[in-house]
């Protein structure tokens, strides 16, 4: 109780608590006393009246808003929301509304995003590789191969210096979904090398009226989206299953949304663990490389997904649906960005 009496928001709820109660408690007793003379009847009825009017125009004027409020800090302060705690409905007051807006302004938003591209420019290269010395090295292996007759090893070095370029260079940009979708094929090459015909890739587009395949195809969206997530695919779905896994990509634009979802019918995961992920992608959090790196995957989901968020908003990003040995479904909602 000391605890709370210092904020002045509890001060308030408990002033107005007692004034309501002892109204309560005079209008009662008049009621009593009315009742019991059996006059001033229509005086009582008025002025019980007009308290029910008070307190339903207090429910509605006070209390309602200030609810809504008071849930978006809770929401902000758990990390699920950040724009709307500069756009509230209903501040306390101008004080605190001018409070705010000074917070939005001192707040670099750009700067936030700056950290989260540096943290996967530092998981995609390990803060180790000089990206030019990494493609000489590859060539000249890919030269070697090809003079000694080894076509399949001068493939897999072209194919996966094509991949380094693109995953090295440039993160911070939006690229087109033609770009994202060209790299994760290049990567599915280079995990064939490995799975052979246990993993395939299918890439499908859902029918639209409006925008053929190639109309789709150019919309952009944030570099290394798609790629840490058929990593994830791979690793934690499909090569723990035994016989065939497969990966499929389907692409569609609805409600001014580019839903992109990646399916693969690996091992699935327990309803508690896929509670706990969905739970940690709503939150807006930066966690530190470590933390999110994991223990495989490259560039961590959380990342990408903390990515999407500060760019577009809260309301994009990614979401899990998953079936315990019946694979999983990660859902990539963004907005349409020409």
């Amino acid at each position: 109780m000391n605890e709370k009496l210092k904020y002045l928001s509890f001060r308030l709820f408990l002033c107005a608590g007692a004034g309501t109660a002892l109204f309560i408690a005079a209008l009662t007793m008049l009621w009593s006393v009315c009742l019991s003379s059996s006059q001033g009847v229509f005086f009582v009825i008025i002025l019980t009246v007009l308290f029910a009017g008070y307190v339903y125009g207090v429910f509605c004027l006070v209390i309602t808003p200030y609810t809504e409020t008071k849930k978006i800090y809770e929401q902000f302060v758990m990390g699920y929301v950040v724009n709307d705690l500069f756009h509230l409905r209903h501040p306390l007051s101008p004080e605190e509304e001018q409070v705010i807006c000074r917070l939005n302004e001192m707040i670099d938003k750009n700067n936030l995003i700056s950290v989260s591209k540096k943290q996967a420019e530092y998981l995609a290269l390990q803060n180790q590789i000089n990206p030019h010395f990494l493609y000489n090295t590859l060539e000249g292996i890919r030269s070697e191969a090809l003079l000694a007759g080894l076509d399949s090893v001068a493939e897999m070095t072209e194919a996966l210096g094509t991949f380094f370029r693109y995953t090295i260079s440039q993160v911070e940009h939006l690229v087109t979904l033609e770009d994202e979708l060209a790299n994760i094929e290049n990567y599915y090459y280079i995990q064939q090398f490995r799975f052979g015909d246990k993993l395939t890739l299918r890439i499908e587009y859902e029918p639209n009226d409006d925008l053929c395949e190639l109309d789709i195809l150019q919309y952009r969206l944030p570099k290394l989206t798609l790629q840490p997530i058929i990593e994830n695919s791979i690793y934690h779905g499909i090569e723990k299953k035994i016989g065939k896994g497969n990966l499929r990509v389907r692409i569609g634009v609805s409600n001014e949304r580019l839903r992109i979802r990646v399916s693969d019918d690996g091992m699935g995961m327990k309803e508690e663990t896929l509670k706990l992920l969905n739970e940690k992608l709503r939150r807006l959090t930066l966690d530190d490389v470590e933390t999110a790196s994991g223990k495989k995957g490259g560039i961590a989901l959380l990342n990408v997904n903390n990515r999407i968020k500060l760019l577009f908003g809260e309301e994009f990003g990614i979401t899990f649906y998953s079936k315990e040995k019946a694979g999983t479904d990660v859902l990539i909602v963004l907005p349409l960005v020409c």
